[in-house]
């Protein structure tokens, strides 16, 4: 079943992480400009890897490493330069 999402705000992400004593929530599959974004007083974090997504966006990519410390980094993906397809 495609297309079905829910939308929340800063409020609801403080009480959800609260509740599971939990820190951060990563989720992907949303297309980002800078390849990850945060949200909520980076409590939650989008992670986009596919640059230049479909080749219809001019999209980084990133991929975020996690250390023993839980400390967060990011390595990111430019996007390409796009080529003229045909030359004049």
């Amino acid at each position: 079943m495609g297309g079905v999402s829910f939308t929340f705000g800063a409020d609801i992400m403080e009480k959800f992480l609260r509740k599971h004593d939990l820190d951060l929530i990563c989720r992907a599959h949303q297309v980002v400009e800078d390849g990850y974004q945060f949200f909520a007083k980076r409590q939650l974090i989008t992670i986009f890897s596919a640059p230049n997504y479909c080749g219809e966006f001019d999209n980084s990519g990133a991929m975020m490493s996690v250390d023993e410390t839980l400390m967060c980094s990011f390595q990111i993906l430019k996007p390409a330069v796009k080529k003229p397809r045909f030359l004049n």
